[in-house]
């Protein structure tokens, strides 16, 4: 009886165990063709992938020889700091005359490092001129660890460009693209030889083109990547997708010092033309139409009769300008030069600024609604118009201003209420650098109302080195007035 009952409870567990593994085998087939159909990395995917780094890599290798480093220092000359003990005879007995004399400068060496291109075999490169700005000593290192004393051939602070040579020859270059054709979405590569490393590369698409009112430079009109260029990088090199150089990396935008996504490069039409001029006359010669023109607003396109608001508007015209031998009037709407479309004021100052002197040109434009075709002798830029802001003999000297366009006001969060011109830079050494600040907006000086930077210039230019400077400004949501005594 026992015998049977242990067959039976054998037979029971044996039972059981068949079908604890059936039920196991079961289920582990099921994950085991769960996992068979998951998605892979088809072989097309990962040949496409493939093709791109290997073109991308190929881009760079073919670039970076002609990317180079650029280390300058420069002397930093300032004024002693008065001190109730400087006038002490008992510190004079001590420590000489010279302990006394507040006025006695200090100097000190300032480095800075940047990226340039070699544009001609010959030895001819491109930068920014912030990195070779009043440089003592400038040293260009090239990708194979040589090194040259640089001459700086020319600068043009109007557009940040500068060009040095160095005394080589057979160099590796890049060659000129055209910057013109870019398109937005279009992919491109930055280039950078920053801080004496070996060459950074990124990569990006074109997030936009003929970008202006940054407050970088005079003449913008800048390329807007999402290419990192980082902190070096500056004078750099952004080329195409076939290794042509489109444009100079300049700088990125950004409120915390680190990269956002955002970057600029001047594009190489302009950079080719500024190059030219350093090169072969010594100076950037620029064309002169003599308007003064403002953006076609809605409220504007609706007073002129504009179906759309395209173009930009006269406001006045130079006289004896060829603007006015041409026949443009205040009140005419312009829309094209030379066939290019005119979409706003920086578009057309670049546009007539790279014209040679002489050129005949055809404008387009409507007048009182009518669509008129004039022909358009363009002269050089009188000297006189080609000063910066900044140039005067009294504290104002070396604060550079600009104009407070939409643009800028919504870049700064500037009030409709707020009025005047807005700082974009202030030279190291400038008696104002103590009182003003970079983006602080001037409302008024010496109790003048400031609306433009021409209005600007007229009142500053009236102030005399021995005065005081009174100034109304608008910083950090608030309207303060700041006195800027006179030495």
């Amino acid at each position: 009886m026992k015998s049977a009952k242990s067959f039976a409870l054998a037979l029971s567990f044996a039972f059981f165990g068949l079908t604890f593994c059936s039920g196991l085998s079961s289920t582990l087939g099921i994950r085991s063709q769960a996992y068979a159909e998951e998605p892979k990395i088809s072989k097309e995917a990962v040949d496409v992938l493939s093709r791109t780094s290997q073109a991308m890599a190929e881009i760079a290798a073919a670039v970076k020889p002609a990317v180079v480093n650029i280390s300058s220092t420069r002397t930093i000359r300032s004024k002693g700091v008065p001190s109730p003990f400087l006038s002490d005879p008992f510190f004079r007995r001590f420590f000489g005359d010279e302990f006394g004399n507040p006025n006695r400068p200090s100097e000190r060496k300032q480095a800075s490092l940047g990226s340039g291109v070699i544009v001609d075999r010959n030895g001819y490169v491109l930068t920014n001129n912030h990195v070779i700005k009043d440089a003592d000593e400038i040293r260009v290192r090239l990708s194979d660890k040589r090194e040259f004393k640089g001459k700086v051939v020319g600068a043009d602070p109007k557009t940040d460009l500068a060009v040095v040579k160095i005394d080589s020859d057979h160099l590796p270059t890049v060659t000129w693209g055209d910057s013109d054709g870019l398109k937005v979405g279009e992919m491109v590569i930055a280039i950078g030889n920053p801080f004496g490393l070996s060459q950074t590369v990124t990569s990006g698409i074109v997030s936009a083109t003929g970008r202006a009112n940054v407050g970088i430079a005079d003449y913008e009109d800048f390329i807007q990547t999402d290419a990192p260029i980082n902190p070096g990088n500056s004078g750099g090199a952004l080329v195409n997708v076939i290794g042509e150089l489109v444009g100079i990396n300049t700088a990125i935008f950004s409120t915390s010092g680190g990269y956002q996504g955002i970057g600029f490069a001047i594009p190489s039409s302009m950079a080719k033309i500024v190059m030219d001029n350093l090169v072969n006359k010594g100076k950037v010669i620029r064309g002169w139409l003599g308007v003064s023109v403002q953006p076609v607003t809605p409220d504007l396109a609706q007073q002129f009769g504009l179906k759309e608001e395209k173009g930009v508007l006269v406001g006045d015209v130079t006289e004896n300008s060829p603007a006015e031998k041409s026949g443009i009037q205040r009140g005419d709407v312009i829309l094209e030069y030379e066939g290019k479309e005119v979409n706003d004021p920086s578009s057309l100052r670049n546009l007539v600024a790279s014209t040679p002197p002489d050129r005949e040109i055809v404008i387009k434009l409507l007048r009182d609604g009518n669509p008129k075709t004039l022909k358009v002798a363009i002269s050089e830029l009188p000297a006189e118009k080609q000063q910066l802001s900044g140039k005067f003999d009294n504290l104002l000297k070396g604060v550079h201003v600009q104009d407070l366009t939409p643009e800028v006001r919504r870049t700064l969060s500037i009030p409709k209420r707020i009025t005047g011109v807005v700082i974009d830079t202030i030279e190291e050494g400038s008696g104002a650098g103590q009182f003003l600040e970079r983006q602080d907006v001037i409302m008024e000086v010496s109790r003048k109302r400031i609306l433009n930077v021409k209005e600007y210039e007229l009142a500053v230019s009236k102030i005399k080195s021995s005065q005081n400077i009174l100034v109304l400004i608008y910083r950090k949501g608030a309207t303060i007035y700041v006195t800027l005594p006179a030495p």
